[in-house]
């Protein structure tokens, strides 16, 4: 099994390019090969912390775009972007999709971004109940948030209750592809799921 490196090569670029994290380079290998982002798109980055794609997105977008992200934890320092706002919720809240929507202006995002996870207990059952539980608040979150024709890009881990989601979710989409980054840290399991075209 492959050793776990925190401060890997990626996160050494991140820090000496000044990004938040080296998550960013998940989004922008994402952008390079299915174009997804373009100026005065509306985005929503469902698990945000501690802001490495809400950065990136919001070069992507512009200042004619909106970028709104939510997580648990509060992205500090803020986003230096007037089109970017970062809400404190928790993805299960009763709430969240109606403040998010507020914060879009009353318009649906064209696409939403996640690269949250649930925090690892060791307890395999556990970690994949947990998981399960993350994806199926996306996935309920998507008639509210996301536009007719919009895109999704979701982390994956691996797991039979993950998968269930993930073949649920494709179905809402015309075209649906799993990627694994070169990005991704050597040993983890995690995949990303791009889907185009949202028909729900």
């Amino acid at each position: 099994m492959a050793r776990y490196q925190r401060k890997d090569h990626l996160h050494q670029r991140a820090k000496k390019e000044g990004l938040r994290s080296r998550a960013a380079y998940k989004l922008e290998e994402i952008q390079k090969q299915f174009r997804l982002l373009a100026k005065g798109q509306r985005v929503a980055d469902l698990g945000c912390w501690p802001g490495g794609w809400l950065e990136l997105a919001a070069g992507l977008v512009g200042p004619n775009g909106r970028v709104i992200g939510v997580d648990r934890a509060e992205v500090d320092p803020p986003i230096p972007a007037e089109q970017v706002t970062a809400l404190v919720g928790d993805l299960e809240d009763a709430d969240v999709a109606a403040r998010m929507l507020e914060a879009l202006g009353g318009e649906k995002a064209d696409v939403v971004l996640s690269d949250a996870a649930p925090k690892l207990t060791g307890v395999r059952e556990t970690d994949r109940a947990n998981e399960e539980r993350l994806l199926e608040a996306i996935e309920g979150l998507l008639p509210r948030l996301l536009a007719g024709g919009g895109s999704l890009v979701i982390k994956i881990l691996e797991g039979p209750e993950a998968q269930v989601v993930d073949r649920r979710m494709r179905q809402a989409f015309d075209k649906a592809k799993t990627v694994k980054l070169k990005s991704t840290r050597k040993g983890s399991t995690e995949r990303y799921l791009v889907a185009q075209g949202y028909e729900g």
